[in-house]
């Protein structure tokens, strides 16, 4: 699409800046800055916006959100970015009230089916994992947008709906084996990439916490209360309460429902997710069961725990956050490597040595150091492998080896991130 006047203004302002650290660095915030409206942005006969995660031909709630939401500072005074922000919340809401277990859909209904899964998906659906943070991003991009310009016409009865909807899926999933229709099962798979035990996920206890068969990376959870996407989920019900009580006062009966849920799982978080480690103190585990198992490791996908003070759940100060990011930043979590060219958190999604430019992007993001935000920098920098985007994973020995070319989100972070250094005055002042 057509990239608007706003956004290159944009990009040119912070290219004069960028320029004076590193040329390189400008070039890729260039590339990158408007990567999804160059690529990975249409708006369809109705309105509405459909934004391909990049690679792979479907839209993610999750991906859509994040690979937008860095245009939301122009939003306040220009049409086009407000018409391509609401365009994609109205289709993210058109996605939910059809099927709300879904992590990703396709642009329109077709019988085409990507994966052996059971039960057999709507045709509207090109993935049904179900994830806590694919109905956390919506409610977040609505939020952000509305508060940015004010426009309350996406606080319509499509919100009022999906908000209902996610609302009482939530509560369900707080008593999982009890009470959920979700199954999910996939023939001719990695391990990672279906449930087990009869597609309900491994056995769990009520803790408040709500239930989550997979991971943002889209992987399957060992045990099923994700900690880091019911921190993100207890920000996004403030988030509806506060707009509820704006817009649809009258509604009391789904604040109520909305303010009890966040309780519960901010309690459930507070009793259940937080282990003492011998080394590192309090510190947040990434998945727990309410039997009293855990596992200590962050992914490199956000919600992560890195990303909390991002997500709004708590301020870099927070001494619990601060342990925990000393343990995902050490090599006593599994998934963090260190090599030539960078050292930083990876994932099990990806191979074993790979690093996420996301999860660099989030370091910084979450930053408080300006010598860290200027060592991730040049990580991020220097590892593009010669494209001038960036990417999922790579090998941290070898960056011109790595996962997905065409990763929107990733370049949209990298660019928020670039942005960050330069009004916090950590590059660009020479």
């Amino acid at each position: 699409m057509k990239i608007p006047v706003c956004v290159e203004n944009r990009i040119n302002e912070y290219c004069d800046k960028i320029k004076k650290y590193s040329p390189k660095l400008a070039e890729l915030y260039k590339n990158c800055y408007p990567n999804t409206l160059e690529t990975a942005t249409e708006i369809l006969d109705d309105g509405k916006v459909f934004v391909l995660t990049g690679d792979i031909p479907a839209m993610w709630l999750r991906d859509s959100t994040a690979e937008v939401s860095h245009y939301i500072p122009l939003a306040s005074d220009n049409h086009s970015i407000r018409s391509i922000i609401s365009g994609v919340i109205r289709k993210q809401r058109e996605y939910i009230l059809k099927e709300p277990y879904a992590n990703a859909y396709k642009k329109e209904e077709n019988d085409h089916e990507e994966f052996q899964d059971f039960p057999k998906n709507h045709p509207i659906v090109w993935e049904r994992k179900y994830e806590i943070d694919s109905l956390c991003y919506p409610l977040r991009l609505t939020y952000l947008y509305w508060k940015a310009t004010g426009d309350v016409s996406v606080i319509d009865q499509s919100f009022l709906e999906s908000a209902k909807t996610t609302v009482d899926l939530w509560i369900t999933e707080q008593h999982h084996f009890e009470k959920s229709p979700y199954r999910f099962t996939r023939l001719n798979c990695p391990y990672q990439d279906t449930l087990h035990n009869d597609g309900m996920g491994e056995p769990v206890d009520y803790t408040g916490m709500t239930w989550s068969g997979f991971r943002p990376s889209d992987d399957a959870c060992r045990y099923g209360y994700l900690v880091a996407s019911n921190m993100f989920a207890v920000v996004v019900l403030g988030y509806l309460i506060e707009m509820l009580k704006t817009e649809f006062a009258e509604e009391k009966e789904l604040i109520a429902k909305a303010t009890k849920l966040r309780a519960e799982i901010s309690e459930g978080i507070e009793n259940h997710a937080i282990i003492e480690h011998e080394k590192y103190g309090k510190i947040y585990a990434c998945e727990v069961n309410g039997k009293g198992d855990y596992f200590l490791f962050d992914d490199a996908n956000v919600p992560s725990l890195l990303s909390a003070p991002y997500i709004g759940f708590c301020g870099t100060d927070n001494e619990i956050y601060r342990n925990t990011r000393r343990f995902i930043l050490s090599k006593d979590n599994p998934y963090y490597y260190e090599g030539k060219f960078a050292k930083g958190v990876g994932s099990p999604h990806t191979p074993e040595g790979y690093i996420w430019h996301i999860a660099l992007s989030m370091q910084g993001l979450t930053s408080d150091n300006a010598d860290e935000m200027r060592e991730i920098l040049h990580y991020l920098e220097t590892t593009d492998g010669g494209t001038g985007y960036m990417h999922e994973g790579f090998d941290a020995n070898n960056p011109d080896i790595f996962t997905r070319s065409w990763f929107s989100w990733s370049c949209a972070l990298f660019a928020e991130f670039v942005e960050k250094a330069i009004d916090e005055g950590v590059i660009g002042n020479d």
